[in-house]
């Protein structure tokens, strides 16, 4: 997991607004000063960062390389946790943030890049990434959080941000999953039917997906099946690894929801557009959060299966609609994708089950009838 340290340095009009949602959301570390430490003093749990030696917090902030070196070899902070502040402005700058931490002079180093940003970032991320110093981002804004977090696949260990509101703190949050696990199980296919001619929905996505991943659609909200990206190679078509050839227009499909604790929502997949995004799902569960380039919507003959899975000794139907060629396949119970032309009555494809009823994508308990 990223770390998360909001700043609370200076008090804003709803800065009592903006802790409730960091500890809503389990946000436990912040950069605070003598004039909100009394806010925080009493309360167990937190991690409080500070550039006020004076004050009695376990995560020093120094900025000057000559006061880090004076607190390096006086006793009294032996206990601390220490870590650097440094503007980069120049290579000398960069080259004095990997020497720091290359000694493990300091526990983290906290940069803020003052012009060029991701460069300096992938070089620093480059020579960091196996010393024990943790390099934090200190951001201006969730987006610039998100390009830290992803530069390099790697990214940084955690971002420094001041929150302008609640949300800012929730989609920051939701950042940090970027991936998790996913419950898939067996449904047994108890009829297949033939839809002439319908609207179909292509997903193409701005990943490379592997063998085994999609997305999960259904027609109901009960259940999801796994369609299968277009990965895998034929004698007629080339292989398409960013697409999944998704369902038709009516169809749910899962997208991350922006409370993770949530950790899912629906969409309709007549609701795609290029900049959405989308949970890619592997036949082992692991999921990902994925962006959407753009949506194809075109006519094309369709195939229905009805479905059937179980829970509790109880029986769930749901269904999906797939486009009717060979390269479209769902993943059958050996975790192997099958070609929909090729799926019989009585076989066995994995799918999740769904929360059943919702609102505008939200699960709900109200009487809802899908069939």
């Amino acid at each position: 997991m990223k770390k998360i340290i909001l700043n609370f340095e200076i008090k804003q009009d709803n800065f009592k607004e903006l802790v409730q949602e960091a500890f809503n959301k389990d946000i436990l570390n912040f950069l605070i000063s003598k004039l909100t430490y009394p806010e925080f003093e009493k309360i167990e749990r937190l991690h409080l960062y500070t550039k006020d030696l004076a004050l009695k917090t376990n995560y020093l902030v120094v900025s000057s390389k000559k006061k880090l070196d004076e607190l390096l070899l006086d006793d009294k902070f032996s206990d601390f946790t220490i870590g650097f502040h440094k503007n980069l402005g120049s290579k000398d700058d960069e080259k004095e943030i990997v020497n720091i931490s290359k000694n493990s002079q300091v526990d983290f180093i906290i940069v803020k890049a003052t012009d060029w940003k991701i460069i300096p970032f992938e070089n620093l991320i480059a020579q960091m990434h196996k010393n024990n110093t943790e390099l934090i981002s200190e951001v201006d804004s969730v987006e610039e959080a998100e390009l830290m977090i992803r530069t390099m696949e790697i990214g940084v260990d955690g971002v420094l941000i001041t929150p302008n509101n609640a949300n800012d703190i929730i989609r920051l949050k939701n950042l940090m999953f970027t991936s998790f696990k996913i419950d898939l199980t067996q449904a047994k296919v108890i009829s297949i039917e033939t839809i002439p001619e319908a609207e179909r929905v292509c997903v193409d996505t701005t990943s490379i997906l592997k063998i085994g991943e999609g997305i999960l659609v259904g027609s109901t909200a009960a259940g999801f099946s796994l369609v299968h990206s277009e990965t895998l190679e034929t004698e007629f078509v080339a292989s398409r690894p960013f697409r999944v050839n998704a369902g038709d227009v009516s169809a749910y499909v899962l997208v991350p929801d922006e409370d993770p604790e949530k950790i899912y929502r629906t969409k309709y997949l007549s609701e795609l557009k290029g900049g959405d995004k989308v949970l890619g799902v592997t036949s082992e569960g692991e999921t990902r959060i994925i962006s959407i380039g753009r949506v194809k919507i075109e006519t094309r003959p369709m195939l229905r299966f009805e479905l059937e899975a179980s829970t509790d000794d109880k029986i769930i139907p749901m269904s999906c609609i797939c486009q009717n060629a060979e390269t479209i396949r769902l993943v059958g119970a050996d975790g192997k994708a099958k070609s929909v032309v090729d799926i019989r009555i009585g076989d066995k494809i994995l799918v999740h089950i769904g929360p059943g009823a919702t609102h505008f994508g939200t699960a709900i308990k109200e009487t809802i009838i899908e069939k």
